[in-house]
């Protein structure tokens, strides 16, 4: 295998799996008719939160702008605090659930409150805080006529 070294003509034990080549695989232990098969091994790394944030508000198809126009529908205005969106990806990083937790997350913060929106005509936005996501309190649900509230 062709390792690359640092500097000091050590190797990078970091970044050592994108060094993994068919030899290492059969190595390991894969029958040379699976490892034939395999075009390209790429290795995964974890994301950090702030690549968790970023895929939940950048993407076209984000999470949080899919929630925003599923509420839109009904007229409903909804807000994520920065906060919110740091403690959904510091939540799915305890999960080991990278990316594909997140959508888990907000699906169980938002649950109450998406059902209870369309029978409500009097709702004018939804605040998704800290406190929602980390310790599973409803969303601030701001009403027409009236300060803000929490959703019962």
């Amino acid at each position: 295998v062709g390792y690359s070294a640092s500097k000091e003509g050590r190797i990078n034990d970091e970044h050592l799996l994108q060094y993994v080549g068919p030899t290492d695989l059969r190595t390991f232990g894969l029958i040379p008719e699976l490892i034939g098969r395999l075009p390209i091994v790429a290795p995964l790394h974890d994301l950090d939160e702030a690549a968790l944030v970023a895929i939940l508000t950048e993407p076209k198809n984000a999470l949080v702008k899919q929630y925003e126009r599923l509420l839109g529908i009904d007229g409903v205005g909804l807000k994520f605090t920065p906060d919110a969106l740091r403690a959904v990806a510091t939540k799915a990083r305890a999960q080991n659930a990278g990316a594909r937790g997140l959508r888990t997350i907000l699906e169980k913060a938002m649950l109450d409150v998406m059902y209870e929106i369309p029978s409500s005509n009097n709702i004018r936005e939804v605040v998704v805080n800290e406190d929602t996501i980390a310790q599973g309190k409803q969303p601030v649900v701001v009403y027409e006529n009236e300060e803000a509230k929490e959703a019962s």
